[in-house]
């Protein structure tokens, strides 16, 4: 059975490049050594392996469906698996110990979670949502709220989501008008319609714990009236609360997970002995700071998201290079007898070509998504403000990266482990197909690719002065020097990462120089691309220097998936720039009646 994640790579990554093991040293993670994190590692890979891997057909070939008296139905597989799950303590892990948790740091998190995600991505999304639900209440909920929620979600007696678009909005969060009005006993009631709402309803847990933004009166035009509410399934004494499903949503991939449309107080399931119309819903926080709170679960999502799309490329990688060591077809180019037995397809140069591309793109994404959960540990276990002020500010820059990057990249992978398989790689009897479909989803999730564009050079590199870019750029640079006393390609791809990232500082100030925010942000999508591939060197360059010195083949893999994305990727980064340092005003000057 081919893996669907390299334990090696995971294994160099934490502890011979970002050295996790150090993390202990920290009050937060005293507990902890590399022998837990192992554990935990070769546990979710176990359990990955042999609960959540063999129903990932399964469930995609049967999704869910609607029942006539408005239940859900799915295979029994995806609640066995969540179970050993959550009998394991695995929702629970990154969390303080008063809430039963362990206390992991992120970056080991986030590894043991790609197993889950690699093996099986609609079913890995329940613990997931779940995880960021209950870490926002942890943060800005009241002690009965953790109490009443969080407690139950660690243990994986409820499950939660985030329930943020509507049909009429999509992600325009100002143009929502689900409504929160104010009770006596200081609930509320929520009336709204919510779409696109993963693990929105099922018969998994005993209670689905929905963080609904909606707006409560007061707090002006736009996103400034938003306010979050936790609105529970069932409420705390066990009444049915007006949460409705009225429909399920039919997509392209992650056929496995619940994806619904939500009616809060319909009157369908109105809550007995109330005379206020809607949903019951408990306030988090403060009134009209709902959408700075839902950010915190947001940015951790995409992440999270960011993982997903890395951990779907890597293992299409591996089932396509496991592929190509065994299919015959062909004969090298240049052989003389047309009679000689066909060869692997991995002797074939285009091939291999394919098979570096995939590594490049999964091992340089890998890499930045673990790099991003190591901020997030120095920002949990340090007293230092100096460093918990830089992870954070990097860690802003970084997300729209980390998000959108694997997204697009990771999902080329996947289309190159298709075009290996050949004809068979389109058919639903390989793998390879689902990984693409499951993947396409993650360009829109949590945010597009025009959104995360639009947050990194309208937000990210301009905010507090431009402090974020000049704090990337010193990080940068301290790698460019360490690089320079290696050995091998290590010199020159130095510079050339220094070249390129002298040319994105100077077309940023460029696109700015303008005061037009029209015409800076009319190409952020093409800015976007081209600094996730100069971020993707960088890593790709810190990896180098790791591997400095060391010989075998797993570290010769590294050397040249590192040569592939400096000769054949990086380049393509100066067409980019070029185009947006001259200002191009072609989408804006195009009328929508010339299409």
């Amino acid at each position: 059975m081919t893996d669907v994640l390299s334990r090696r790579d995971l294994d160099f990554l934490l502890y011979e490049w970002l050295d996790v093991e150090s993390l202990t040293s920290a009050k937060r993670f005293a507990e902890h050594s590399k022998d837990t994190f192992d554990a935990v590692l070769d546990l979710c890979a176990d359990i990955a392996h042999k609960h959540f891997e063999p129903h990932n057909k399964l469930s995609d070939a049967a999704e869910p469906r609607m029942r006539p008296d408005g239940t859900v139905e799915m295979i029994e597989d995806v609640k066995a698996a969540l179970d050993v799950y959550s009998a394991a303590g695995l929702i629970a892990g990154q969390f303080d110990e008063a809430l039963g948790g362990m206390q992991l740091p992120t970056t080991v998190a986030r590894a043991a979670m790609a197993w889950f995600q690699a093996a099986n991505a609609s079913t890995s999304a329940y613990p997931f949502l779940t995880m960021a639900n209950a870490n926002l209440i942890a943060t800005y909920g009241t002690a009965e709220q953790i109490d009443h929620y969080v407690r139950p979600m660690l243990e994986g007696k409820y499950f939660g989501t985030m329930c943020l678009s509507e049909p009429q909005a999509g992600s325009s969060l100002a143009d929502i008008t689900t409504r929160a009005v104010k009770q006596d006993d200081d609930s509320y009631r929520i009336t709204g319609t919510k779409m696109w709402i993963s693990g929105g309803d099922h018969e998994l847990t005993e209670n689905i714990v929905h963080l609904v933004l909606a707006k409560a009166a007061g707090g002006g035009p736009g996103v400034k009236g938003i306010s979050l509410f936790v609105v529970p399934k069932y409420l705390p004494d066990g009444v049915r609360n007006d949460v409705t499903l009225v429909g399920l949503n039919h997509k392209m991939g992650n056929r496995g997970t619940t994806n619904t449309l939500l009616n809060f107080g319909d009157g369908t399931n109105a809550v007995a002995g109330n005379d206020a119309a809607g949903a019951v819903g408990f306030l988090v926080g403060e009134e009209h700071r709902g959408l700075s709170y839902m950010f915190h679960m947001m940015n951790e999502a995409r992440i999270g998201v960011g993982f997903l799309a890395i951990s779907l490329g890597y293992v299409g990688y591996l089932k396509s290079l496991d592929y190509a060591k065994v299919r015959t077809q062909g004969r090298p180019l240049g052989a003389k007898d047309p009679s000689s037995p066909p060869v692997a397809l991995i002797e074939h140069a285009d091939v291999r070509r394919m098979l570096l591309a995939q590594k490049s793109y999964v091992e340089g994404a890998l890499a930045l998504g673990l790099y991003c959960s190591r901020l997030v540990d120095e920002q949990d276990s340090t007293d230092n403000d100096r460093i918990k002020s830089e992870s954070t500010l990097l860690l802003d820059v970084l997300t729209p990266i980390a998000k959108s990057w694997p997204s697009h990249w990771c999902l080329e992978a996947n289309s190159l482990a298709i075009q290996i398989h050949g004809g068979y790689g389109y058919t639903r009897d390989y793998d390879v197909e689902q990984y693409y479909r499951d993947n396409r989803l993650n360009p829109i999730h949590e945010g597009t690719t025009g959104i995360q564009g639009l947050d990194l050079l309208g937000r990210k590199v301009t905010m507090q002065g431009g402090a974020g870019l000049l704090l990337l750029g010193s990080r940068l640079t301290e790698t460019v020097e360490r690089a320079r006393g290696a050995s091998g390609d290590t010199v020159e791809f130095a510079a050339r990462l220094e070249s390129s990232w002298n040319d994105i500082v100077t077309v940023t100030a460029a696109l700015w120089s303008t005061g037009d925010p029209a015409v800076a942000l009319a190409n952020s999508t093409v800015y976007l691309e081209a600094m996730g591939h100069i971020v993707i060197a960088w890593m790709w360059l810190e990896q180098l220097t790791a591997v400095e010195g060391k010989s075998g083949d797993f570290y010769d893999g590294k050397r040249r998936a590192a040569r592939y994305f400096f000769v054949y990727e990086l380049p393509k980064v100066a067409p980019q720039l070029a185009l947006l340092s001259s200002l191009d005003r072609t989408t804006l000057d195009m009328k929508p009646e010339w299409f």
